[in-house]
């Protein structure tokens, strides 16, 4: 009777053990996709920062232009690539001496980063190691 007893109790135990060790690699495996998907996160977001920075000289640089759309592919060293969208606006602020209105320019510059070749990449959208930022940045010129 006491054998018996003994075996039901060591076999509790294994079941026991082998559930916390199943939690603890589980917890683990978990833990490390969230660490590499914030890793790529912040790699995404310097990568929109770059196209924002770079739209921002087209604008504000020597040609001063406004493209409506390019893709920058920065694959080989960030592994993302950035598509940098630039929208234009004019507005009359006020007079520079009256009857005569101050036109300025306000900028919209749209970067989208991710980790394929174009982005944003809806067919991608919903797969685990898609990696999506979005950053926009406002310039006004007189």
């Amino acid at each position: 009777m006491q054998r018996g007893f003994g075996a039901i109790v060591a076999i509790i135990i294994l079941v026991i053990l082998a559930s916390i060790s199943a939690a603890l690699v589980r917890l683990g495996t978990t833990q490390q996709a969230t660490s590499t998907q914030d890793i790529l996160s912040a790699r995404a977001w310097q990568t929109a920062r770059a196209g924002n920075e770079w739209g921002l000289y087209q604008v504000l640089g020597p040609a001063a232009s406004c493209a409506p759309l390019t893709t920058l592919d920065l694959r080989a060293t960030t592994g993302f690539s950035v598509t940098v969208s630039c929208s234009a606006r004019t507005f009359n602020e006020g007079e520079t001496t009256p009857g005569v209105p101050l036109a300025t320019t306000t900028y919209s510059i749209e970067a989208v980063a991710c980790n394929s070749a174009a982005c944003p990449d809806a067919a991608l959208a919903a797969t685990p190691g898609y990696i999506e930022r979005k950053r926009i940045v406002m310039a006004n010129t007189p």
